[in-house]
């Protein structure tokens, strides 16, 4: 599947979906997405990083793909220029109209976690954090989700043969060195090893979602969870994961 370009992987979505399909679309479309984020003006403001635009940028993506018509002779990547670039813009018009408060950066999150962790000898929970960081409840579990849903491939790529690294520090992923793979397959391991780290119901969280490519109702059923809960318990699982990878010293 890697040996496929993306205009054919576009094609074989829309005459099959499939998740493995649709993420490998999204890891192919990053550098499209990157070059159009390079050409917006970004403000330097909280929620306007380079992470927070890709996620917006894959979110237009997604909807150019869902609204996508191969018959009708069309490249995908020209057909998703705009959806992409859209996105983004709207994106940034929405952080620039919101409240002081809820401007919180992913990284500011990760640091009040990190630092909670450190001072009560024990993970801290969501009430806690939401507290410390000034921030309603519900806008922090609004957040948690956000992470799961720009984060939506971090974890099956890092183990795929062309993956990117969880924490994206291959800049293109048409090539690699070796030295680049030994530092794939080093946060691979690491990473595994994280995961292992975690409780009975947090591994099995994200093997069925990630690995065993089921959906977020589909796991929430399993589990008697809500959807919404399933995706802030992923998100804030992904700020952990990358919070310990970062002490390892792999990070970009």
């Amino acid at each position: 599947m890697c040996n496929l370009t993306l205009q054919e992987l576009v094609e074989s979505y829309c005459n099959s979906p499939a998740d493995v399909l649709r993420n490998s679309i999204i890891s192919k479309s990053m550098p499209l997405i990157r070059s159009i984020i390079g050409k917006i003006n970004r403000p330097n403001k909280p929620l306007s990083q380079r992470e927070d635009l890709e996620s917006a940028g894959i979110t237009g993506l997604i909807q150019a793909l869902d609204t996508y018509e191969p018959e009708k002779n069309i490249q995908f990547n020209t057909y998703a220029y705009y959806r992409i670039r859209g996105s983004v813009i709207d994106y940034l018009r929405k952080v620039d109209s919101l409240p002081r408060k809820q401007r919180k950066s992913y990284g500011e999150v990760q640091g009040t976690r990190d630092r909670l962790s450190q001072e009560m000898g024990r993970e801290p929970s969501d009430e806690e954090i939401a507290k410390a960081l000034n921030m309603p409840l519900g806008d922090y579990h609004q957040l948690l989700s956000n992470v799961q849903q720009r984060n939506a491939l971090s974890l099956d790529n890092t183990f795929g043969d062309d993956a990117r690294s969880f924490y994206d520090i291959q800049a293109d992923p048409e090539s690699s060195s070796p030295d680049q793979n030994m530092e794939r397959k080093e946060i691979a391991e690491t990473l595994k090893k994280k995961i292992g780290e975690l409780n009975e119901r947090e591994r099995l969280i994200l093997t069925l979602y990630y690995y065993e490519d089921l959906t977020m109702s589909e796991v929430a059923l399993l589990l008697d969870l809500s959807e919404a809960r399933i995706s802030q318990i992923v998100g804030k699982l992904l700020i952990q994961l990358k919070a310990q990878l970062i002490k390892e010293e792999i990070h970009q």
